[in-house]
């Protein structure tokens, strides 16, 4: 299968990218973090967290363990039967942002240069809330090369970077876990963008890099990990990002060259991996090995228009909003939903739907690129009908008139979601081109972190109403495509996100001290 038929049909004939024998070993699954077992140096973390920040001229280490508990920490404890008739059991680590299946593909490193430390790269231990040195020194030089000379380290107390551990869903996903991983990684860098907003850090995401050099520095290897963006973390509010070099003439090959590999060993509990060709062959195919200056940027393809009223309401707490978000299904409950509080979701939403990237350089609502529709049943004030969020505007427009939940309904793959009971179904959808003709095929997995950095700020604005969101992907494409009008505007869904009110789930939980 060439690349190009394993994207079409990654989208479109889900099923004829996984093999009719595929079964998922439970009892070999791998832990869904990562646990190094070479002896390295250890530095424990707090699990404290305040919404409100003290400003002062360094950040602490107390900062960047509340920034990594609220980002990727692990907070809960679940156990659940595999199936209806099996009486084993699965118990899966909760966290602040969503995941397939609960698994985390992603994980974190970082480059850290703190007061309290040595600096160096470290891997963030979600299992034990600490931090494991991986090597040590200043490669603030380094990093500027791998990042096209483009990002002043120098003026960086972190960077921060995120990666895809292929088989940790793949065991049980096979190819289809490509498009998980990029929805993951969004969902991640989402979380940490308003974490850092909340800590007053200024931050900035890089998705064009030096592969070979950035997992070399890390010491991955690429037959089972890869970086998927870098987040420079600062404090200085007059830094320059994203600043276009003449002087670029770095190539992967030779930064790998300045510094010995790592060979530290880690365990992740599968006894048999089972091979991921296409992962692989999809993942160097993304690979940049020299940087250039050229300014590549997508085209924003920009009735009745419904106002929504702005409002400066933000006093929520955003602690409480991660941790009361949840994913229901069977246990939606339609509830009467009114105008003020959608008005609320879209006002919060839009405040955060900008963040600093190397794609459009400025801080444009991400909208721009990833549109978003939705349907309403039973809004008081609005009627019920299919409406486009319209970019950089509090308005909304008015596509058709009707009632499509049970449309929906149809289209998912399986009933793992009520539609019947919600007032509000978000649709993601992006260019069916995945970017392709600016980013080749690392487009695609640049498409897919948006969505769901998009789809964690709304999950967020959700929760602070108290709704909540199931991000879905379990969904018929054509079908959904169809029923939200894509086709004319080339464009293909890449999210469904079902939002309303639900009851307390019955179940087994243990909330980690915090």
């Amino acid at each position: 299968m060439n690349l190009d038929e394993f994207i079409y049909k990654l989208h479109y004939e889900t099923a004829k990218i996984t093999p009719p024998d595929w079964e998922v070993n439970w009892e070999d699954a791998p832990l869904p973090y990562k646990l190094y077992t070479t002896d390295l140096p250890v530095v424990e973390l707090t699990r404290i967290f305040s919404d409100t920040h003290s400003p002062s001229n360094r950040p602490t280490l107390a900062d960047l363990s509340q920034f990594l508990m609220y980002s990727y920490g692990i907070t809960q404890l679940s156990e659940s039967f595999l199936s209806v008739d099996s009486k084993d059991t699965w118990m899966t680590y909760r966290r602040y942002v969503p995941s397939g299946g609960a698994l985390y593909p992603s994980e974190v490193y970082l480059y850290l240069k703190l007061d309290e430390l040595p600096s160096g790269i470290y891997h963030y231990d979600a299992a034990h809330h600490s931090l494991i040195c991986l090597r040590e020194g200043n490669f603030d030089d380094y990093l500027n090369q791998a990042l096209g000379n483009r990002c002043d380290v120098s003026k960086c107390f972190t960077i921060v970077f995120v990666s895809t551990f292929f088989w940790k869903n793949f065991f049980k996903y096979h190819n289809f876990s490509y498009r998980l991983q990029g929805l993951d990684a969004g969902f991640l860098i989402g979380q940490m963008l308003e974490v850092g907003k909340r800590k007053e850090f200024e931050t900035g995401v890089y998705y064009q890099f030096l592969d070979e050099a950035i997992n070399h520095l890390i010491g991955l290897h690429e037959d089972e990990e890869s970086v998927y963006a870098v987040l420079p973390l600062s404090i200085d509010k007059d830094m320059k990002w994203f600043v276009d070099r003449k002087d670029v003439h770095t190539t992967s090959a030779k930064l790998c060259e300045e510094l010995e590999p790592l060979h530290h060993q880690h365990y992740m509990k599968s006894k048999v991996v089972r091979p991921y060709p296409m992962l692989l062959k999809m993942n160097q195919a993304c690979f940049l090995h020299t940087l250039t200056n050229d300014k590549k940027r997508p085209i924003n393809n920009d009735s009745s228009l419904v106002k929504v009223p702005q409002t400066n309401d933000l006093t929520n707490s955003f602690s409480k909003a991660c941790k009361d978000r949840y994913s229901p299904g069977q246990d939606f409950v339609l509830k009467p939903l009114q105008f003020k509080t959608l008005s609320n979701l879209f006002n919060v939403f839009t405040l955060m739907s900008h963040y600093r990237n190397d794609i459009d350089q400025d801080l444009s609502l991400l909208t721009s690129r990833v549109s978003l529709r939705f349907t309403s049943y039973g809004v008081e004030g609005l009627a019920n009908g299919m409406y486009e969020v319209c970019n950089s505007s509090h308005e909304i427009k008015l596509i058709s008139h009707g009632d499509y939940r049970m449309t929906q309904q149809d289209g998912l793959l399986s009933d793992f979601v009520n539609m019947a009971q919600i007032p509000l179904s978000f649709n993601f959808s992006g260019s069916n081109n995945h970017y392709q003709e600016l980013y080749n095929y690392r487009g695609h997995r640049i498409q897919h972190m948006e969505a769901g950095i998009l789809a964690q700020k709304l999950i967020l604005a959700v929760s602070l109403q108290s709704m909540n969101g199931h991000p879905v992907l379990g969904f018929n494409v054509p079908w959904y495509d169809g029923l939200f009008q894509l086709g004319k505007d080339e464009g293909t869904s890449l999210l469904q996100i079902p939002v309303g009110y639900h009851r307390t789930p019955a179940r087994l939980q243990s909330q980690l001290d915090m």
